[in-house]
């Protein structure tokens, strides 16, 4: 959800920093409301002895934990973030959990994969944050095997998407320092345009591209509505150095733009995402 302006190394620093620690305060709200994007990848894993999987930008582990319990020890599945404080919960969940996944600390744009080592390569909500994403994506067909796939979910553009910027399209009056989205940027909607998203697959050495829109209802709870605005995202990351009054003001507009989604208990909007997938030649 980062729509701050992108220098070398920004995201690494981002994810290493207050929005990796946010994402991880928020992992019991988050993992839930994006359920039914992980279910979709999951389910589309086939599972056959000795495949390999690498979950791109895999945050807290949710789906390649789950992608490595529906493989059933037949497979692998292998977690890739930059951001060591969420990869260190990934890891303490998997433990936890009693989950075959392993995870990397590492950028997928430039970490020396062993060549040719996985059948699958997936992404929820990841793939969208590399700051050069044709490198990115040559270095993942490097990784893959002949024919492997690549299946990802990314967010189309905030026309399609008005939940998402609800918060900072009412904070902006109060918050004059809110940074304004940059068009292509590493964040949540760099992927938006898909003609953009083919030219860097194809350029990148991918096939058989397939891009089409899905749109999912996702849902969390409305007490727990103030806590992901205040949290997550641009706003989130203002709030934080906002003195008490303007954050009063903020949370009391921002929580009175939601009212739109809110039905009873429950907050609802539409995940309007794109659903790449792909093969290597």
């Amino acid at each position: 959800m980062d729509r701050t302006p992108q220098t070398k190394h920004a995201q690494t620093a981002l994810w290493n920093g207050s929005a990796g620690h946010a994402w991880i305060a928020a992992q019991a709200l988050l993992d839930p409301m994006f359920k039914p994007f992980e279910d979709l990848l999951v389910g589309s894993v086939a599972t056959c002895a000795g495949l390999r999987v690498l979950d791109v930008g895999c945050g807290t582990g949710s789906t390649t934990i789950a992608t490595a319990r529906s493989l059933a020890g037949k497979g692998h599945c292998v977690g890739i973030d930059v951001s060591a404080p969420m990869i260190a919960f990934a890891r303490t969940r998997a433990q936890r959990e009693r989950a075959t996944a392993s995870f990397i600390c590492a950028d997928a744009q430039t970490y020396a994969f062993e060549p040719a080592s996985f059948d699958r390569i997936m992404s929820r909500f990841g793939v969208m944050f590399f700051d050069n994403p044709l490198q990115a994506f040559e270095n993942l067909c490097r990784a893959a095997r002949d024919k492997a796939e690549l299946c990802c979910i990314a967010w189309r553009g905030a026309t399609d998407n008005p939940f998402m910027t609800t918060a900072e399209r009412a904070a902006a009056p109060l918050l004059p320092n809110l940074p304004s989205r940059q068009p292509d940027a590493p964040g949540q909607f760099a992927f938006a345009d898909p003609s953009r998203v083919s030219s860097i697959l194809k350029g990148s050495g991918w096939t058989d591209i397939d891009i089409r829109p899905i749109d999912i209802e996702c849902t969390l709870p409305e007490a727990a509505l103030a806590s992901y605005f205040t949290q997550l995202g641009p706003v989130g990351r203002v709030l934080q150095e906002a003195d008490e009054r303007t954050r009063a003001l903020v949370v009391d507009a921002v929580r009175a733009a939601f009212d739109p989604y809110v039905h009873g208990t429950e907050v609802r909007f539409v995940g309007a995402c794109w659903l790449l997938n792909a093969r290597t030649r």
